[in-house]
């Protein structure tokens, strides 16, 4: 393990900062940030840019001119060594005169792993890894998670009650929380791919689904609708503004054919999946996902989808508000029954911070492994 300094840990972190803004925006790359210091100064930073390419370190390279010479580059992943859309990274470190490069953590796609070290290596560059890497896995934990399982990583939200509601019995929620927490949720929003509810959420509250945040302009978040049949009207406000806002629906075989015609014509993409028992296969869904690019998926609600990701084993993430209210047992739940009979055989998180907004609470969770 290398002697870090000071130094090393600040740049990583720098570098760190940089990725975690990029989030929501890169897919389907990772969000990856690129520090390049020469003589103790910052003479380039770069993160991947919208969309994917270029990547941080082209960015950051194109930021320090020649002044990258003899430098030190400080990068969250491990540079690429293969043609794709772009050349590869590790060239481009290898030509600017790149003398040593820090990297959080390996790519695990088979196409790098651990060869774009060994290029910069035999190139002369002087490579040690592992620095910050538990900070640089949470953050492209979307990306590795599609890389190795095929699939986006799941954080579920939800905005409830004390006692766990998100509705009255007559079906009014509409605001359970305050306006800080609400604003939270579009920030978190805005760090995802796409976001995903259930056709009863579309039906009861006609949502937008999208990040509306003075000053946001980055790239629309992709809005999924889990509709097994098609019930969806073609006058709600997801299908209406399709051609604006990316819209994609979860479908199943067999649907009508004419009413599938009449969504993608409004600009919507259906992706259809194998019938089940259930309505929406989402071990499938989930998996169409990650083959269409998305790595990272907010899902809010509601409770039905909620429960059957839970029951399944597919929330890696919670993000739960609650409002200091109750609303008792009449009302309806955020998470609907999923048939448990013994408690090992609970979903188990790990509280990761607490955030206090306003009168509102904002709990973080991981999936306990």
């Amino acid at each position: 393990m290398p002697n870090w300094t000071l130094d090393d840990l600040n740049h990583m972190r720098a570098a760190l900062a940089l990725a975690r803004r990029g989030l929501g925006s890169t897919w389907p790359n990772p969000s990856v940030g690129c520090v390049i210091v020469r003589d103790g100064r910052v003479v380039g930073r770069g993160v991947t840019s919208p969309g994917g390419r270029p990547h941080a370190e082209p960015n950051a390279l194109a930021a320090a001119g020649d002044r990258a010479r003899g430098g030190t580059a400080y990068v969250t992943l491990e540079p690429c060594c293969h043609w794709g859309q772009s050349p590869p990274c590790t060239d481009a470190l290898i030509q600017a005169g790149i003398a040593r490069v820090v990297v959080a953590a390996r790519d695990p796609d088979k196409r790098v792993d651990s060869q774009g070290l060994a290029r910069l290596r035999a190139a002369g560059v002087t490579v040690e890894e592992g620095l910050l890497a538990e900070e640089a896995h949470d953050i492209m934990a979307g990306f590795f998670l599609r890389t190795t399982a095929g699939r986006p990583l799941v954080t579920l939200k939800l905005a409830t009650t004390l006692d766990g509601k998100i509705a009255t019995h007559a079906g009014e929620s509409q605001w359970i929380t305050g306006p800080e927490a609400r604003r939270m949720a579009h920030a978190i929003r805005a760090r995802h791919d796409a976001v995903m509810v259930g056709v009863g959420t579309v039906m009861a509250d006609d949502p937008d689904l999208t990040c509306r945040i003075p000053g946001y302009d980055r790239r629309p978040v992709v809005r999924i609708v889990a509709d097994s049949h098609l019930r969806t009207p073609l006058t709600k406000r997801l299908i209406a503004t399709a051609r604006e806002t990316p819209t994609w629906m979860l479908i199943r075989s067999g649907c009508d054919s004419a009413r599938r015609r009449a969504f993608e014509s409004l600009g919507v993409r259906v992706i259809e999946l194998a019938a089940s028992p259930a309505g929406v296969d989402l071990v499938a869904g989930l998996q169409a996902l990650g083959e269409a690019g998305i790595t990272r998926l907010m899902v809010e609600g509601g409770g039905q989808i909620a429960a059957a990701l839970l029951r399944a084993g597919l929330v890696d993430r919670l993000a739960w508000f609650h409002a200091p209210t109750t609303m008792g047992s009449d009302g309806w739940p955020g998470v609907q029954a999923f048939g448990l009979e013994k408690l090992t055989d609970m979903p188990r998180f790990i509280r990761h911070r607490v955030i206090p907004l306003g009168d509102d609470l904002l709990t973080e969770f991981k999936r306990r492994d």
